[in-house]
């Protein structure tokens, strides 16, 4: 065997599952499992396998998900750059799918880098609704907010906070909360052999403390009658089976709801909370009744020798509480078009080549001459450029920091005191009175919805060329544009109708605005 297991830790796997032991070790010498979950916000199922580039295998628990083969480098190919699909492990597509989100929800994605979680509970919001997404770790918040930018995600909020404070500012808020818990990572040993090198460094009472005290956070957010799914990538029945028996314990108010026997879900393990032969007596130890222990049944795993993934613990855990009829959902986040929808009404009338019949825009005030120096110069640096530049009237409040605005689905007050890496959908920055729209705002545009298109081929290495952050020569007639607004000026480049970014076209040339960082490599 190429990966060396530690011996601690096949020892206790050996105990924990007797004769699925050996097959179980089989697993450690297959290849590991890649995948693709096609971003929905962006193209529907349908639509990518029509265009796809990679030969699709369906995930059987995750309908936008797809084994591909690793080989084929799916983060090097453009419909990857125009956020079209997230590379993601194809177990870890399991918590999002039984967390049943549905458009309007309100949903808390608590330990959330690097985002793939995020994204997904994203398409399902369809735009509608809102979602916090938290990481702990600034470093790793980079990465997630990266992520919901790239699959342009326009209604997330990004923080970087302690459960604790969140809880303070949202209680009994959320009706959706994920908590794919830090762990002691298991069944990620395959994918991330430095994993299995660390994990007898690892303080095991460490992580269960930590997981104790996260998912009991997580309940003071938790509207009545919503739901918790709770996931770990470990087979350690201490931070699995035994948090949830001691958090149903606590709460009688919840119960577990048994996953769907369609996705290759093995049951919890209830026996192991109270096998004695060489391991400790979780039950006694930890005080759990024989009646808590005995729902965590009802939980699941996702084994590597049954299913084509790694290692997955998830239980789905259900407030039994009326849900408030008072809540009104939609108070927070006005709904948005269906991002398939705009793109198939909208993209047939854009793509066509040169002038296009407006569409009934308003006309803003000229933008200021002088350096913006209060909020409202500002707001009317924005006002310009979305009235000449663009075809929607973005719903949301527009925030303020410095010089950079964001259009969020919540109010400052609710985030003042809290630290927030995005409060909303990033749309640009005012310097000596003009607007620059910000990346973020190309990213989660539908073509439909800007005045300057710009098309280019995959095929003939253009695409690749931009996102280089190469100038490129592009003619007149290439550009489609609203006719009182004429060629000239910011436009939103396209691969194939699907948008990556920004360029400033002027006789004959296209500046590239496509940020450093992010570029082709």
């Amino acid at each position: 065997m190429g990966l060396q297991l530690p011996v601690a830790f096949t020892t206790k796997m050996q105990q924990l599952l007797g004769d699925e032991y050996e097959e179980f070790l089989a697993s450690y010498e297959k290849p590991r499992y890649a995948g693709i979950r096609i971003n929905t916000l962006k193209i529907d199922v349908e639509s990518f396998r029509a265009i796809s580039p990679f030969e699709l295998k369906p995930i059987p628990w995750c309908k936008t998900g797809f084994y591909v083969e690793e080989s084929l480098k799916p983060g090097k190919h453009p419909y990857y750059h125009a956020g079209l699909y997230y590379i993601q492990e194809p177990s870890a597509m399991a918590p999002v799918e039984v967390l049943d989100v549905q458009p309007g929800d309100l949903v808390l994605d608590l330990c959330a880098a690097p985002g793939g979680k995020s994204t997904q509970i994203a398409a399902k919001l369809s735009g509608q609704g809102l979602l916090v997404t938290n990481d702990i770790s600034a470093e790793r918040t980079k990465a997630l907010a990266k992520n919901i930018e790239l699959n342009g995600v326009r209604n997330a909020i990004v923080l970087n906070e302690t459960p604790e404070r969140i809880a303070d500012r949202f209680p009994q808020f959320f009706n959706r909360i994920l908590i794919d818990a830090p762990c002691s990572g298991e069944g990620m040993f395959r994918k991330d052999e430095e994993m299995a090198r660390q994990w007898e460094k690892r303080s095991l009472e460490q992580y269960t403390n930590m997981q104790h005290d996260i998912l009991h956070t997580a309940a003071r957010m938790l509207s009545p009658g919503g739901r918790i799914v709770y996931s770990t990538c470990t087979f350690s029945p201490e931070e699995n089976e035994a948090i949830i028996a001691g958090f149903l314990q606590e709460y009688e108010d919840y119960e577990v709801i048994p996953l769907p026997g369609d996705g290759g879900f093995a049951p919890g393990r209830a026996d192991w909370l109270v096998q004695a032969e060489g391991l400790a007596d979780l039950t006694m130890r930890q005080g759990l009744t024989a009646e808590a222990a005995a729902k965590t049944d009802h939980c699941g795993r996702l084994w590597p020798h049954q299913v084509d993934g790694e290692g997955h613990f998830l239980a789905i855990l259900q407030h039994q509480g009326p849900v408030d009829p008072s809540l009104d959902l939609t108070q927070y986040v006005p709904n948005v078009p269906n991002s398939n929808d705009a793109h198939s009404a909208d993209h047939a009338v854009l793509v066509k080549k040169g002038k296009i019949r407006p569409h009934g825009r308003a006309k803003g005030a000229r933008t200021p001459s002088k350096p913006a120096t209060n909020e409202s110069e500002l707001l009317a640096g924005w006002e310009h450029f979305r009235d000449e530049q663009l075809r929607l009237q973005p719903a949301g409040e527009v925030m303020i920091y410095g010089t950079n605005l964001y259009i969020s689905p919540l109010s400052k007050e609710r985030l003042n005191g809290l630290r927030t890496v995005r409060s909303g959908w990033y749309i640009g920055s005012v310097k000596n009175g003009r607007f620059t729209p910000a990346h973020p705002l190309a990213t989660a545009l539908k073509p439909g919805e800007a005045s300057r298109i710009l098309e280019l081929s995959v095929q003939d290495g253009e695409v690749v060329r931009y996102l280089k952050g190469e100038t490129l020569e592009i003619q007149q007639s290439r550009i489609s544009y609203i006719e009182d607004s004429g060629p000239k000026g910011f436009v939103l480049v396209t691969a194939e109708g699907y948008p990556l970014g920004w360029g400033k076209w002027i006789d004959g040339i296209l500046k590239n605005e496509y940020p450093a960082g992010w570029r082709w490599t």
